[in-house]
């Protein structure tokens, strides 16, 4: 069979750019491609058609051993700030195939990732291990499924070849969709080392795909900027809603599209503790759970500066127009955080009494190291947590004040329980079972990792079987690393 999906065509706008901003370029061919997780869900919403008579044509295209009908691959070009420090990057072990149409109509890119050596490889094999990868996409569904924006993966396939890190592990290909893997790194890269032809017409470019309704905007630019950081606050928010931890927030791995891309070093959080960092490269804390406001705030004055020739021709007032977007950030952030903590306690409308007692809450969740995703549990009456933590005075005092506030103002119990529900997951992926299943996988035992994949697809749905207090790590996890996986 030469070609396995004949209606499953791949197309190359990003190519529309100037080539300064890609390098063509084709996977590498592995040996012994195998298909161990497909995402038939996925496949499903973006019209991917497989069955048991594809599979192994499907594998030769998902591993990069063949090219689907219309690809042109190539490696993108962006650069970035990491850790603070300006540098030149690009697709280093990714490979952008194209662009494709879901059922709405609605174009999406689809890269391999870890698919060999790019122009841009500096260095690196270009590949990925299996662990890494299975990682990405155990993280990344679960990300979906909380209702998160978010890049997402179709498959992973063994590669059958030894990649070499701190230990040998086992090769892997990604395949990964996006909205699109425009970087706020790829219009630093614009700003600092294309014309201003190719800057505005990459602007153009990422308005037309992504922010349509900005061309009857009378400046284009500034509405773009205002509307990635909208987009960007929501994004930041939602992950502290679930205790998320991206770890590595360069300006590179920032989506202009504000979905959540790049899961290297990320984690969720137990105990509650705003310092709470778990990425092994991030030495100071840079990119600890409490430091992502400030730094998606950091980020977007790297964008905005990116943007400065477009935004005004005399310097200063280009300057000065980007500043005063950029000092909305601090109300409207703290405007959408209290939002999303009243909804997490039940209250849809906040005010100097609900941030009392948040801030209470939140107090005495760091003071008595409180695990923050059951805390919030155990404010529902049908879902009572067997733990000592919460029968404690000082809770418990908390509590009835609480419980007072929500009398005081009128809530019903169904709708106090229904924005329980919708604002609190259940489950998350605890660390320590992430790192079980993919220990697993790499003894060839995956039954582990599909299995956990499953019990996150409903994270907000309650079961009276389910013990929260159970999913708790055994140990304490403050000593817990986690890495690029690069």
């Amino acid at each position: 069979m030469t070609n396995p999906t004949p209606h499953f065509v791949v197309q190359s706008n990003y190519q529309s750019l100037s080539d300064h901003f890609f390098q063509k370029v084709k996977p590498t061919p592995v040996r012994l491609p195998e298909l161990i997780i497909f995402n038939h869900d996925l496949a499903s919403e973006i019209g991917f058609p497989f069955n048991l008579e594809q599979r192994n044509a499907l594998t030769q295209y998902l591993s990069g051993n063949k090219i689907f009908e219309g690809s042109s691959p190539i490696a993108q070009a962006y650069a970035g700030h990491q850790f603070g420090n300006f540098t030149m990057l690009g697709d280093g072990r990714a490979i952008l195939l194209g662009e494709i149409q879901n059922k709405n109509s609605e174009l999406f890119d689809i890269q391999l990732k870890g698919s060999g050596k790019t122009p841009y490889s500096r260095g690196g094999d270009g590949r990925a291990t299996v662990s890494a990868m299975l990682r990405e996409y155990l993280i990344s569904e679960s990300m979906f499924a909380l209702g998160i924006p978010t890049t997402r993966s179709l498959a992973v396939i063994k590669t059958g070849e030894t990649v070499y890190r701190e230990e040998t592990q086992d090769g892997a290909v990604l395949t990964r969709t996006a909205k699109s893997h425009i970087r706020v790194g790829t219009f630093e890269y614009a700003y600092q080392f294309l014309s201003e032809e190719d800057l505005t017409n990459f602007v153009q470019y990422t308005i037309d795909r992504h922010y349509p309704e900005l061309n009857h905007e009378a400046d284009k630019t500034m509405s773009l900027l205002r509307s990635v950081m909208i987009g960007q606050i929501h994004l930041v928010v939602d992950w502290m809603r679930v205790g998320f931890i991206h770890g590595v927030m360069n300006t590179d791995n920032m989506s202009i599209t504000c979905e959540t891309i790049d899961y290297g070093p990320c984690a969720f959080m137990n105990s509650y503790d705003p310092n709470t960092v778990f990425s092994s490269i991030d030495k100071q804390g840079r990119y600890a759970y409490g430091n992502q406001p400030g730094i998606v705030h950091w980020n977007l004055a790297c964008f905005a500066n990116s943007l400065l020739p477009l935004i005004n021709k005399n310097e200063d007032t280009a300057v000065k127009l980007a500043q005063e977007c950029l000092d909305t950030f601090p109300g409207l952030f703290e405007e959408t955080y209290w939002s999303m903590l009243g909804k997490k306690i039940g209250f849809t409308e906040i005010d100097s009494d609900v941030k009392n007692l948040i801030q209470e809450l939140l107090r005495w969740m760091k003071q008595n190291k409180a695990d923050y995703t059951n805390t919030f549990l155990t404010l529902e009456q049908d879902h009572k947590i067997n733990a000592e933590i919460y029968q404690l005075e000082s809770f418990l005092i908390w509590k009835k004040n609480w419980e007072t506030l929500v009398k005081k103002k009128g809530i019903k119990p169904e709708t106090l329980s229904e924005t329980l529900k919708k604002t609190n997951p259940i489950r998350i992926p605890r660390n320590h079972k992430v790192e079980f299943v993919l220990a697993e996988a790499k003894k060839g035992n995956f039954s582990e990792f599909l299995s956990f994949v499953k019990t996150l697809k409903n994270p907000y749905e309650r079961d009276d079987k389910f013990d929260p207090n159970k999913e708790l790590p055994q140990e304490d996890q403050s000593n817990y690393r986690t890495f690029c996986g690069t």
